[in-house]
């Protein structure tokens, strides 16, 4: 009953740092791109050049800063708390990111966004309440185990051939053309680094406990590998929020991170053999809910669709063109008649003004330059 009692205060602790973590991180984005907006406004980029000037902005290293809390916290939470639980939740990082975007970047969040927003909230809480009731690995000689498996080699040798290869080969020729390029680096490094905090969390837990860890060779390895996955993660970080919009890569990110971190938990900790039917269901729900929010997030970020354009769609009919464009209430006298209105709706739509045209009752056009005038 005690340990039972121990693990669920582990599980909220490490439920409340991975969700402290996300604000963070999502405040992170927003800084680091309003840095390097400014710098390009001075003619210098950080992606694919060789030059330090992102380094005397100080929105950059806010950014920097900030992240670096959410990265403690969430490397806490790892501590805490299964990967399969602590991963997924940084779709909140992605909410954050977008309402922030929406507000100081002046990336505008359509009504798709806000269900997206909603759906990302949605799954995160059904992955909470189906995550992992038990604890996956409770010492650093059983994480010594654990990285010995065969399964794990095989995966760990992969990672970091595929890395190299997009780092050497694909990144230098179509890294500034692809936004999946660094963001696959990002990822597939992502899953090694999460395995290096999950160690090192554990190892931490067990100094505390008064367990001599710093004379175990495992726990520097682990330090110093994790060092190198996180440096490689933030540089290809940077050049990815540096040349394409933070809308798009804040949320292929997650679902390739994501992805890699859960297929890495799957094969090293093997958490879902533990799992029930229902909750591995629950767990792979909640994920799918989360990318689809993260779709509508970022799928349909420039459709200019809002409550108020719904009458008009509604009128015209979802194949129209008119409905990607702001909705503008026509005169209550003024009406368009079923024969005459494809002749009339096609020519406003060559003249770029479809709300404000209109026939009367005379058989005269009204346009957008004598509208104003008879109105």
């Amino acid at each position: 009953m005690d340990s039972e009692a121990a693990y669920r205060s582990d599980f909220y602790i490490g439920l409340a740092l991975a969700v402290s973590s996300t604000i963070f991180i999502g405040g992170s984005f927003i800084l680091k791109k309003k840095g390097l907006l400014r710098l390009a406004k001075n003619g210098s980029t950080r992606a694919g050049q060789g030059g330090y000037a992102y380094l005397k902005e100080w929105l950059w290293w806010a950014g920097l800063i900030s992240m670096g809390i959410g990265e403690a916290a969430n490397f806490a939470a790892y501590a805490f708390a299964p990967a399969t639980l602590v991963t997924p939740l940084g779709a909140l990082s992605v909410l954050v990111s977008a309402v922030l975007s929406s507000y100081f970047l002046s990336e505008r969040l359509n009504i798709h966004g806000k269900i997206g927003c909603l759906l990302c909230i949605f799954g995160s809480t059904v992955m909470v309440f189906h995550a992992p009731q038990e604890e996956e690995v409770a010492s650093l000689s059983a994480m010594a185990e654990k990285l010995k498996d065969p399964g794990f080699i095989v995966f760990a040798v992969c990672i970091v051939v595929s890395s190299l290869a997009l780092i050497i080969f694909v990144a230098p020729r179509y890294g500034q053309k692809n936004v999946l390029v660094y963001i696959l680096i990002c990822s597939v490094i992502g899953s090694l680094s999460v395995s290096c905090v999950k160690g090192l969390g554990i190892g931490i837990k067990e100094l505390f406990a008064g367990t001599a860890v710093l004379k175990e060779p495992l726990f520097w390895a682990l330090l110093v590998c994790l060092v190198i996955c996180v440096s490689i993660q933030i540089s290809y970080l940077n050049k990815a929020l540096d040349i394409f919009n933070t809308s798009l890569v804040t949320p292929i990110y997650y679902v390739f991170f994501t992805i890699s971190v859960m297929a890495c938990s799957a094969i090293l900790f093997k958490e879902w053999l533990r799992m029930s039917t229902d909750g591995a269901i629950g767990t792979v729900s909640g994920f799918l809910t989360i990318i689809i929010g993260i779709f509508l997030l970022h799928g349909f970020k420039d459709i200019n669709f809002s409550l108020d354009s719904l009458p008009l769609c509604l009128h015209h009919g979802p194949q129209d063109r008119i409905c990607n464009q702001p909705y503008v209430a026509l005169p209550s006298d003024e009406r368009i008649t079923g024969d005459e209105s494809n002749q009339t709706k096609e020519r406003s739509i060559k003249g770029g003004f479809p709300e404000s045209y209109d026939k009367r009752s005379n058989g005269s056009v009204v346009t957008k330059e004598n509208f104003t005038k008879t109105a």
